[in-house]
């Protein structure tokens, strides 16, 4: 049985010996903010783009073909 434990992690600014000052974790959340936003929406990856949305022409020539044999 394999068992769990956490420990405590350190930020930069314990390390530091806790000298941060009062705007660096509001600046540091709106930084982290932006990196992200700017990470996301403008990601080259748009999986949408490779998905098929049906048949295409190839299909739809090659049953056609076989629709007019059986309807006539």
């Amino acid at each position: 049985m394999t068992s769990i434990t956490s420990g405590s992690v350190s930020s930069p600014a314990d390390r530091r010996g806790g000298h941060s000052s009062p705007l660096a974790s509001p600046l540091a959340g709106i930084f982290a903010f932006w990196r992200h936003f700017f990470a996301r929406a403008f990601d080259p990856y748009r999986p949408e783009l490779h998905y098929m949305r049906g048949p295409g022409p190839a299909w739809h020539a090659k049953h056609m073909a076989t629709s007019r044999l059986h309807s006539s």
